[in-house]
């Protein structure tokens, strides 16, 4: 019976490390890793090693029948094999399950993070007009610096920006109510963005063009 025992060990053994051998060259190795190798093997011997387990819950005869019949012996080797051959479930399965679902976790994860930086622009200019500013501490309050000032179509522009019920503006309403072309509305709005009177932020709509706190105060100035 020792004798039968040591013949299956060492079959289990060379079962396990051909089907090691079978899934480390089937799968799409990367080439940089030195332990794909010898992972294979040990878990195809391993798997190998679990012949006996499988075959008792089934309640199967086999390594009994091995005693009367040593021709069996070449079926216990294939039973071994297939099941060396089966642990590669194991070794691509789960990894790339995980990987892919990190993936599309971290894939989510992104998408969320930048919606709530589209969010928080669109908002921060609404928690802005509608906050209270402390007196004390402003330091928009007063008159503009006089290398501030604007020219007559910045004035306008401001004023058209502060007015209308929408608070983020297009490039067309403001064209259409400035009564300007783009180009010279463009200029105007970049110099107000410059000087802090005016923003620009990208919402699923397409750019649009705010008033800032500061501009509204020299808004109020102006008027």
């Amino acid at each position: 019976m020792a004798y039968l025992i040591f013949i299956l060990a060492a079959v289990m053994s060379i079962a396990g490390v051909f089907g090691g051998l079978i899934n480390y060259y089937q799968m799409n190795q990367d080439r940089d890793d030195e332990a794909a190798l010898p992972r294979c093997i040990v878990m195809g011997i391993g798997a190998s090693f679990l012949v006996p387990v499988i075959l008792f819950f089934v309640q199967s005869d086999l390594i009994t029948d091995i005693q009367s019949d040593p021709s069996k012996l070449l079926i216990y080797t294939g039973f071994c094999l297939i099941v060396a051959i089966a642990s590669r479930l194991a070794l691509t399965s789960t990894p790339k399950r995980i990987l892919r679902e990190a993936a599309m976790a971290r894939s989510q994860a992104e998408g969320v993070q930048h919606q709530l930086r589209v969010l928080q622009d669109e908002i921060l200019p609404l928690i802005d007009t509608e906050t209270e500013q402390d007196l004390d501490i402003d330091d928009n309050v007063g008159p503009l610096d006089p290398q501030e000032e604007l020219d007559i179509a910045g004035t306008k522009v401001l004023k058209t920006l502060g007015c209308g019920r929408h608070i983020f503006r297009s490039m067309a309403g403001l064209c259409r109510e400035a009564e300007a072309d783009e180009t010279t509305l463009e200029k105007s709005l970049k110099v107000l963005v410059n000087r802090q009177l005016a923003g620009r932020i990208n919402t699923k709509k397409g750019v649009r063009w705010y008033l800032t706190e500061k501009g509204r105060r020299s808004l109020d100035m102006l008027v």
